[in-house]
């Protein structure tokens, strides 16, 4: 898993994962680990469900929690308003 999403990363592919009970469609941006250890994934979700109900937007997921992962064919830009260096993230994998 933690390579599918470095792989996305580098080659700005779109993935399709499921967490906390939704199937979500994202676009990773950046992949590190926080201050607590854990790994986590600073994407943003165009599709699929959402615990909060937030379909659309940015999302911090915490990648033990994802149980399936599918890279797709689509590919996707960098986002605009998204910050290289995430401060949630204490140690960065890989970024846009």
């Amino acid at each position: 898993m933690k390579q599918d999403i470095a792989d996305a990363i580098a080659e700005l592919r779109v993935l399709e994962l499921r967490y906390s009970g939704y199937t979500r469609t994202v676009e990773p941006h950046a992949y590190g680990r926080d201050k607590s250890g854990d790994e986590i994934l600073r994407c943003y979700q165009t599709g699929g469900g959402s615990q909060s109900g937030e379909r659309v937007g940015w999302k911090l997921l915490k990648v033990a929690d994802v149980y399936a992962i599918h890279t797709l064919k689509a590919v996707f830009g960098q986002r605009p308003e998204y910050k290289r260096n995430d401060k949630a993230m204490d140690y960065i994998f890989c970024q846009l």
